[in-house]
């Protein structure tokens, strides 16, 4: 069957749009291709800086024939109501529909409408120009006197339909002024003539002729491969970074890798710094060397868009020249930060020392007021509470609480450095950096840069206890704050990156093992605000829970079986929560677990309906004298002697011997099922046994509420 091949050629497409309008060029053509009842067996988008394009293989000549069989309104009925119809299906009167006798309406009008299908090209040539016209982009132009808008200004396009064994049609439609045909440009600088194509085969092999690399994936691999070798030849290993890579690889159509360098004097600039600045600046990578320090070299790949005359000379020595100048700034804002600020180097804290550089600039922050929230105050009070908040964590974590108050007073004093002001991404790292040479202690140190991790679900945790202390009181700020001035996230909308904060308090206490109660610290970081307490901490709290239960869920945890423990109320605590969890779907993994979890299903919905019918419960003791049966007496003393050893394997947090000393209820639970009637003649019988359905339930319940569970 035939193929479709689509090429739209422009000035250069922003890289970070290339990807996904590939994928919305091959999403619009082929929806538009169904919606006209046309199949295809397989599709591919592909994007450069210059150019979008399509194959779409295995197409049919022509749409199918259509029959559609059109119901209408009574026989008479009004004219208008006539005249309607007739307009939707296409009649010219009514004498062209039929009369058929329908069971509830008696009889109405029917047409039966048959529709020839459409040759597949005269279909392409109203869709692929709609869809043009009618693109996402983010953001598009127009240019000159047309109308198209576009990312940028459209040169050329390519349509052709046809099968492997003829030359292929060109798809006839104008795009505002521009005539589709079969041929577009290679490579704008190594092969700019005019290249004449077929189909897709042909097309791709012609431009990898004209230096075009069309698959952005194939460019991706060249690019690491060969940035890996020159990197290996000059005994350094490629710092990689896959966001940088997917950038790069969508602002050349013929990637050439080269290596540039800048001076020594440079590298006492953080590593962090420097790779920032020459990612950022020149979108070049960062080379390390092979020892175990793995310092930052003063060498760099860079990826020019041609095949340089002279080995790449110019060009290296271009980007060295940018990179020197914007490393040169970072040397300066570097050793500027180390210095005492001018108008505070005479300041004193309150023992008498002169303060420190980090100090000074936060002392800058509480005197500029600078401000955090109109709501919620300024940067300065926001500290404050950071350091309270921070000093009640820390004994929970295994701090000291004095090195936790002062990592948090420091925590934020690089936001109004020299090379945060540059570089906001290294924030933190800065700080730490700072704080390292003004002699703090090391875990001061660390916390200021740590505080603000897990930044994202890849991002790893804190782990030292004071810069755990001080990430927990962070982000619980944060969280209260908005709270208590009702800014919850909500729907898709979190301007506050407040689910961010609530799960990176969630895995510092789950990965950390902490067992502190989430509740008593969102209550007890409330208390500075001047609103009444009501619902928040429970409030908040549920919201920790979601997070939970989106974490656990990317492990491959149930969220039912989330509901079930949560439902017991005991919900402060975590890493208790998870234990229970992770037990709970051990033993739903055994025979006597599902068994167990069937038999509770069959005892809960007889209760369900017995107390609907009689408006009363089944609580309270079962009397042995009505215990008949050989059944229900095991059954009861089963329960009796199960429920114990659970209650005090729950006690211990042992909850696989709970859930063990649980299991034992499955054969006398599938015995009494299976030799028991529940509802029995005799009232009180029928009584008791309801009762010894409640204590199946209750025994249950005490490690989890199995009525959430999914059966």
């Amino acid at each position: 069957m035939p193929d479709l091949l689509i090429e739209l050629h422009s000035e250069e497409i922003p890289a970070r749009m290339q990807r996904k309008a590939a994928e919305d060029l091959k999403r619009l053509i082929t929806e538009g291709l169904v919606a006209q009842g046309l199949t295809y067996e397989g599709a591919r988008g592909f994007a450069t800086p210059r150019r979008l394009a399509l194959t779409v293989t295995g197409i049919p000549v022509r749409s199918p024939d259509a029959h559609e069989e059109r119901k209408g309104p009574r026989v008479g009925s009004p004219d208008a109501a006539i005249q309607g119809f007739l307009k939707a299906a296409g009649l010219k009167s009514i004498a062209e529909a039929k009369i058929v006798s329908d069971g509830k309406k008696g009889e109405i009008y029917v047409a039966h409408i048959h529709k020839r299908g459409r040759a597949t090209i005269e279909i392409l040539a109203d869709l692929v120009p709609s869809v043009i016209r009618s693109f996402p982009w983010p953001k598009s132009q127009r240019w000159g006197s047309g109308t198209l808008r576009w990312v940028r200004p459209l040169h050329s396009i390519i349509c052709t339909f046809g099968s492997e064994f003829d030359d292929p049609d060109i798809v006839p439609f104008t795009v505002d002024g521009i005539h589709s045909g079969n041929h577009t440009y290679g490579h704008r600088f190594l092969a700019p003539e005019l290249i004449t194509v077929k189909r897709f085969d042909d097309y791709q092999a012609k431009l990898k002729a004209a230096y075009v690399v069309l698959d952005t994936d194939r460019r991706k691999d060249i690019i690491l491969h060969d940035a890996k070798q020159l990197a290996f030849a000059h005994g350094l290993e490629l710092i990689e970074d896959e966001g940088l890579l997917e950038e790069v690889a969508g602002l050349v159509e013929w990637p050439v890798v080269l290596i540039g360098e800048f001076e020594e004097r440079f590298l006492q600039v953080p590593g962090e710094v420097i790779r920032a600045t020459i990612r950022a600046n020149q979108k070049c990578f960062v080379l390390r060397s092979h020892h175990v320090d793995q310092r930052i070299a003063n060498k760099f790949i860079l990826i020019a868009n041609v095949i340089p005359s002279d080995r790449g000379k110019a060009i290296r020595h271009g980007n060295g020249r940018v990179v020197r100048a914007r490393l040169s700034d970072a040397l300066y804002f570097w050793e500027t930060d180390q210095k005492d600020l001018p108008d505070y180097r005479d300041e004193v804290d309150e023992t008498g020392e002169k303060l420190k550089p980090l100090d000074q600039r936060m002392q800058k922050i509480r005197d500029l007021n600078i401000v955090f929230h109109e709501k919620l105050g300024t940067q300065g009070s926001r500290v404050d509470r950071i350091v309270r908040l921070a000093e009640e964590i820390a004994p929970l974590v295994g701090a000291d609480p004095a090195l936790a108050a002062r990592a948090a007073s420091l925590a934020k004093a690089d936001l109004v450095t020299e090379v945060v002001g540059e570089f906001p991404e290294v924030q933190g790292l800065m700080g730490r950096r700072y704080a390292e040479i003004q002699g703090e202690e090391p875990s001061v140190a660390i916390a200021i840069e740590d505080h603000y991790k897990p930044q994202g679900p890849s991002d790893r945790v804190p782990t030292d206890p004071v810069a755990i202390a001080v990430a927990l009181a962070d982000k619980l700020d944060t969280l209260v704050g908005f709270w208590a001035i009702d800014e919850k996230p909500t729907g898709s909308k979190d301007p506050f990156a407040l689910r961010r904060a609530a799960l990176g308090v969630v895995r510092i206490i789950l990965e950390n093992g902490l067992r502190i109660d989430l509740g008593l610290l969102a209550a007890i970081a409330l208390d500075p605000f001047d609103v009444p307490v009501g619902s928040i901490p429970a409030d908040l709290l549920a919201f920790f829970h979601d997070r939970l239960k989106v974490q656990l869920r990317e492990q491959g945890v149930r969220h039912d079986l989330v509901d079930a423990v949560l439902s017991l109320g005991d919900a402060s605590d975590l890493v208790l929560i998870v234990a229970r969890v992770e037990a709970l779907t051990a033993f739903l993994e055994t025979e006597d677990g599902k068994n167990l979890l069937a038999g509770y299903v069959r005892a809960a919905n007889i209760l369900k309906a017995e107390e609907k019918k009689s408006g009363e419960t089944y609580e309270g003791a079962v009397e042995a004298t009505l215990l008949t049966e050989e059944a229900e007496i095991a059954l009861e003393q089963a329960i009796v002697a199960a429920t114990p050893e659970v209650e005090a394997a729950l006690q211990t947090e042992d909850f696989a011997a709970a859930m063990g000393a649980l299991s034992r209820l499955r054969a006398p639970v599938d015995v009494f099922f299976d030799k028991i009637l529940v509802n029995a003649a005799d009232e009180d019988i029928r009584r008791n046994r309801l009762r010894l359905l409640t204590h199946i339930r209750a025994a249950c319940h005490k490690v989890a509420d199995f009525s959430k569970i999914a059966g």
